[in-house]
């Protein structure tokens, strides 16, 4: 009886032990692909002529991502600007980065997003 009760507990143990190794692997994918896209991001934020409206795409530099499959999609948008500002005033744009890597057969995503202040330019103000 001992003995039977010493197998069901082993298995169990075996069985979490496996579970929690196959969490740990997922958490340090997410981690890496977390600080890519705060990287990313970074670097994007600085670009000063980022154009607007458009979308940029990348996929990950396997030197840096390791053996990770994935990429990354951006577009800058005007997120605020004071009524009736003109060129030469300052605004907010938003950056939309949407972040994607495969888990096994699975793709997964996030998005993140960042502001940053810009000068209005004529075409900015210019009616649509």
């Amino acid at each position: 009886m001992a003995t039977v009760l010493m197998a069901v507990a082993v298995a169990g143990l075996l069985s979490n032990l496996s579970t929690s190794l196959r969490n740990a692997s997922r958490l340090t994918d997410h981690d890496r692909v977390a600080m890519l896209a705060r990287r990313k991001m970074d670097e994007l934020l600085l670009v000063p002529r980022l154009p607007k409206y458009q979308v940029f795409e990348g996929a990950w530099d396997p030197s840096i991502s390791g053996e990770m499959n994935g990429g990354w999609r951006a577009q800058l948008t005007p997120f605020e600007r004071p009524p009736g500002a003109g060129a030469g005033s300052l605004a907010l744009d938003r950056l939309e980065l949407e972040v994607w890597w495969m888990a096994g057969s699975q793709r997964r995503t996030f998005t993140l997003e960042g502001y940053r202040t810009a000068v209005l330019t004529p075409e900015d103000v210019a009616p649509q």
